[in-house]
């Protein structure tokens, strides 16, 4: 298999790709990362030098650079994303810009250059809000219902994704996943910002009342999860892909992590809310779990000790990210 991997300097492309590398030695992987604030080839170093890995340094959004890329390729594995919703309420155009015209020009490529598989990576947060009270859960037959600038654009990518597949043919698949949590996650991200504000003895962050619920799924879980799907998924299919059976709620999650310091609940500051904050997402994980065999090997207390122990040890990468991430929350009043 030859794959071109968009957004792998990231957080989970990057997991991505170094979980690919070793199980498939023989397959090649291009790598096409713009490299922004979000993306650092620190993230990639350790598998930067494989004889299989090509990086090629540039935007989704220019159809000349993605047609050099994807020249050889037969599937496509695409992350590439803006995906933090504090910045998509500070300014949407680039969200727009770069999650939909991006996937739109990815998708032409693939169309002219007759990709075997085209697999995109979108959120469950395009289903919206559930209510705190409820035990639903969002399913693949989910209304879309998105709240932010940023669901709402990777909502119209799920749409054009499918569209590329009734109208030209395009063998694709979706995922729309859950809350990530793990190694190489940057410090603007709710869980690596709560470890690093405690490393450095800060207090952490929690917005609003901190009764807000969401899904977790370790990374790993959610690279197996792709694997799954691209070997064994149905062309045309979405799968939804989560990491937990029982809710757990910000507070919870900052209780557990201030334990884990010593801390007392006086490490604990509630700052303003983010505008239009959905309260409630839950994944129904059932349909890809009963077609493909995949199911959440991670268990979430475990392995959050664990991403805590990761960034103990690796204060060299979040360091010089801590700083910008700080940045954003100042200029909206979250600190």
């Amino acid at each position: 298999m030859k794959l071109l991997v968009t957004g792998g300097a990231g957080f989970i492309g990057s997991n991505f790709i170094r979980f690919w590398l070793k199980k498939y030695p023989e397959d090649e992987i291009t790598n096409l990362d713009k490299l922004t604030y979000a993306g650092h080839l620190s993230t990639t170093k350790d598998f930067s030098d494989n004889k299989n890995y090509k990086f090629v340094k540039g935007d989704i959004c220019d159809p000349e650079v993605v047609e050099e890329a994807i020249k050889g390729a037969d599937t496509v594995v695409h992350f590439a994303a803006e995906s933090h919703v504090d910045r998509s309420i500070a300014g949407p155009q680039i969200f727009i810009q770069t999650n939909v015209i991006g996937t739109q020009v990815l998708l032409d490529a693939s169309v002219k250059h007759g990709i075997k598989k085209f697999h995109y990576l979108g959120t469950d947060e395009v289903f919206g809000s559930l209510p705190l009270e409820s035990k639903e859960k969002f399913n693949e037959k989910t209304p879309y219902d998105p709240r932010s600038p940023y669901s709402a654009s990777k909502a119209a990518c799920d749409h054009l994704v499918r569209a590329y597949f009734h109208t030209y043919g395009l063998p694709i698949t979706i995922t729309n996943c859950s809350n990530n949590f793990g190694p190489f996650q940057d410090p603007e991200k709710f869980i690596p910002r709560m470890i690093t504000d405690l490393i450095e003895g800060e207090e952490v962050k929690i917005y609003g009342d901190g009764k807000y619920v969401r899904d977790w799924l370790y990374v790993d879980d959610h690279v197996k999860a792709i694997e799954a799907v691209l070997t064994k998924g149905k062309v045309g299919e979405t799968y939804l892909v989560g990491g937990m059976a029982d809710d757990i709620t910000n507070l919870e999650v900052a209780q557990k992590l201030i334990r884990m310091f010593g801390k007392d609940e006086d490490a604990i500051k509630f700052v303003k809310d983010r505008p239009g904050h959905d309260r409630r997402y839950a994944v129904d994980w059932s349909k890809i779990n009963k077609d493909l065999g995949w199911e959440p090997e991670h268990n979430f207390d475990e392995w959050l000790t664990k991403t805590v122990e990761w960034y103990k040890e690796n204060e060299w990468w979040w360091k010089p990210l801590k700083e910008e991430a700080e940045k954003l929350y100042a200029k909206t009043g979250q600190q």
